[in-house]
């Protein structure tokens, strides 16, 4: 035997000896419970071997038996709900042998290399990495009836898989080469030889039973017995867990061990140059998602092709840091989304489920959460989204009672300005505006304040006119998942049950929030950026544009304006226009002519 091969053994027998304490664990917890009926049995014999006679002794009899039952029936409960409770699932697109029979061919050569079994399905998950996850318990079988509880009859008819399902990242897919996916999958698939040792599944099934159990205890809605009853169950699986959880943890390191040693043999070198690669990935992804999808998800819209966008994002970061050495020759290779017979579809599915995990957004297309493609981003995203929010500033500034202009005597020039906007936050003796709201005074989130040392790092106009915007955009959403939760309605709006899994709750959505809501401070400065980048585009023939690495851009003579940011804070927490007003100056800018709104 080789010494991977040794090592592989030893990693296995390790996991298989940590398996072996949490069933011991298991097999305790059956003893305690059974020990009251054993202590009956006892008493009961007694009897009719004439040595436990007495009125004592009859009493400890009924004592002991009621206890006996009480503790069995309890014990029942707990092991049916452990048993019957549905384990979590990562939300994932399937994808069947159909629709990738080159990816599914390409696995069971990696498994049959490594003398492992093969994974009995393959999905997709919108994020940066691949792992193996068990899906065998009878609840991931078809979905339960709507409406249902959390425990599940099996059907008759259900289907479990014999091994665990293979979940691969696809940004994967699309950024690496054939040869490359291979190499990083390797490890993965050989993880799936010490998943068919007898101790080491049925550990994991006790485990995540437990787990399953805690979360079932801890549904809300439920009558006071149920409740009583499940916070007996969660209480002896949380207690159960904390013994388990040392053991569980060195079995699936033991189990890693295992699988990166039986995949050394398997494209070694290769693995070595994919590794980087899936930290480029990692990196591009990121970006993508914040800086563009996050932009779009807020209007509405979904870019339908988020796997596509990550190529053109990495690529550029390698152009501009020069992170991928031999870029070029990389794009000759084959990449791994030819081994999907459509993949735009796939990649269609994988964005939609990312808007959904990363946002929140519905489960299905509809009129107010529509896709787009991304030629149709920057009209169609960018240009709306300042537009948009130019209008909300406005509207904030007519509730405050901010005129048109400085000067009584200049005619009005019929429409929003942008120095409408930078009068007022530049002199602070402007006429009509009416006092802060005393809510948002002393509030430490708006730009007037530091939320750390607690002094005022702006104006006073800057804080309240972002305390109103704010509350206007607070109100906004609240309308709007009013109107969705209105019977009729076509899609789910975010947070809300809709179609799906019910393997996973929506409730809980989104379940991996990108950012933290937007500070006002933060909503400010994109409103007022906004509102420069609409005078632009339709006073001086600037563009929308969009930066892959940096999201929605604006394009002055065909070159983007970076610096726009910082012009914008100085105006806003200073209260000094100059810098701004020398850009505007400098780029053709007439901050005096009307804006077009949406």
């Amino acid at each position: 035997m080789t010494s991977t091969g040794i090592g592989a053994e030893a990693g296995a027998q390790a996991a298989r000896t940590r398996a072996l304490a949490v069933l011991r664990i298991r097999g305790r917890a059956l003893a305690v419970a059974l020990l009251p009926a054993a202590a009956t049995v006892i008493l009961l014999t007694g009897v009719s071997t004439g040595h436990f006679v007495g009125p004592g002794w009859d009493t400890a009899r009924w004592i002991v038996g009621v206890l006996a039952v009480l503790v069995l029936l309890a014990a029942a409960g707990v092991a049916l709900v452990v048993a019957r409770a549905r384990p979590a699932v990562t939300p994932t697109v399937p994808i069947t042998e159909e629709s990738a029979p080159d990816l599914y061919r390409m696995v069971r050569d990696l498994a049959d290399r490594m003398d492992v079994p093969a994974p009995s399905a393959i999905a997709l998950t919108p994020d940066c990495d691949s792992w193996l996850e068990d899906r065998t318990h009878p609840a991931h079988g078809p979905p339960a009836p709507k409406g249902g509880d959390e425990l599940g009859t099996p059907g008759p008819h259900r289907r479990t898989p014999a091994a665990p399902v293979l979940v691969i990242g696809s940004p994967f897919l699309w950024w690496m080469r054939v040869g490359e996916l291979r190499a990083v999958l390797a490890p993965v698939v050989a993880g799936t030889g010490p998943s068919a040792q007898p101790d080491i599944a049925a550990a994991r099934r006790f485990v995540r039973g437990l787990d399953a159990a805690v979360a079932v205890s801890a549904t809300p809605g439920r009558c006071p017995g149920a409740r009583l009853v499940c916070a007996g169950v969660g209480w002896v699986a949380r207690l159960l867990l904390r013994g388990c959880r040392e053991h569980a943890a060195l079995m699936e390191r033991g189990v890693a061990a295992a699988a990166a040693e039986r995949a050394q043999a398997v494209d070694y070198g290769l693995r070595i140059v994919a590794q980087e690669q899936v930290g480029l990935a990692y990196a591009g992804w990121d970006r993508l998602l914040t800086r563009v999808a996050l932009p779009a998800w807020r209007m509405g819209r979904w870019p339908s092709r988020l796997d596509a966008g990550v190529v053109a994002a990495l690529t550029e970061l390698s152009r501009r840091d020069r992170l991928a050495e031999g870029f070029a020759s990389r794009l000759g290779e084959r990449p791994a989304c030819d081994l999907l017979e459509e993949p735009g579809l796939v990649d269609e599915a994988a964005s939609l489920l990312a808007a959904r995990l990363f946002h929140g957004g519905p489960a299905e297309p509809g009129p107010a959460w529509s896709p787009v493609d991304w030629q149709e981003y920057p009209d169609e995203v960018v240009d709306r989204t300042w537009r948009t929010e130019a209008a909300r500033l406005h509207r904030v500034l007519d509730a405050l009672g901010v005129r048109a202009t400085l000067d009584p005597a200049a005619p009005d020039p019929g429409g929003p300005t942008l120095a409408r906007v930078l009068d007022h936050l530049t002199d602070p003796s402007a006429p009509g505006r009416r006092p802060c709201p005393p809510a948002y005074e002393e509030d430490p989130r708006t730009p007037g304040y530091d939320e750390e040392a607690g002094e005022p790092t702006g104006t006073e106009r800057s804080a309240a006119l972002a305390a109103g915007l704010t509350a206007a955009l607070a109100r906004e959403e609240r309308a709007e998942a009013t109107d969705a939760a209105r019977p009729g309605c076509p899609t789910p709006a975010a947070g809300q049950t809709g179609p799906g899994s019910p393997l996973w709750d929506d409730g809980a959505l989104p379940l991996f929030p990108l950012q933290p809501p937007r500070t006002a401070r933060e909503l400010l400065a994109d409103h007022v950026k906004a509102m420069v980048c609409c005078a632009a585009v339709d006073t001086a023939g600037a563009t929308p544009g969009l930066d892959w690495l940096d999201g929605p851009s604006l394009l002055v003579g065909g070159e983007r304006a970076a610096d726009l940011t910082s012009r914008v804070l100085s105006l806003i927490e200073e209260g000094d226009p100059a810098p701004l007003r020398a850009w505007l100056v400098e780029s053709g800018i007439r901050p005096e002519k009307p804006v077009r709104l949406v």
